[in-house]
């Protein structure tokens, strides 16, 4: 196999491997919770349904932490927080910005962009409103 051909055959792998490949998620959006809290119930109810289908959702997707468990690992760099719910924006391990508290589905969706808005250029694809 002439070499020409070689390189034509090993470069439409690799656009291949690297086009098709699905995105990583380095961005997460934490949410503290605990037993009994009820703005998380609250939350859960006017938000939590629909948030993994947005683009806010896809964005960050949502990671729950119950603060009386034991604080993940992979967050040690991440302050723990004792209000519920509190919503930490995480990228790679390290916070960006943090919402202590739900004020509500109006509120709600503009502080999260403009929490998004935080994240480095790369991390900012797929923005847009619910």
């Amino acid at each position: 196999m002439p070499l020409t051909l070689r390189f034509s055959l090993l470069a439409a792998v690799l656009f291949a491997a690297v086009h098709h490949s699905p995105p990583t998620v380095a961005a997460e959006l934490i949410m503290l919770e605990q037993p009994g809290c009820v703005w998380c119930k609250r939350w859960n109810e006017e938000i939590g349904v629909a948030y993994a289908k947005t683009a806010e959702g896809r964005q960050a997707p949502l990671r729950r932490i119950d603060i009386t468990d034991r604080w993940p690992d992979d967050l040690s760099a991440v302050a723990r927080g004792r209000l519920t719910p509190t919503f930490i924006l995480v990228e790679d391990g390290i916070e960006i910005d943090r919402l202590r508290g739900y004020p509500g589905e109006h509120f709600f969706w503009p502080l999260l962009t403009q929490m998004l808005d935080k994240l480095p250029p790369q991390g900012r694809t797929g923005t847009g409103s619910q």
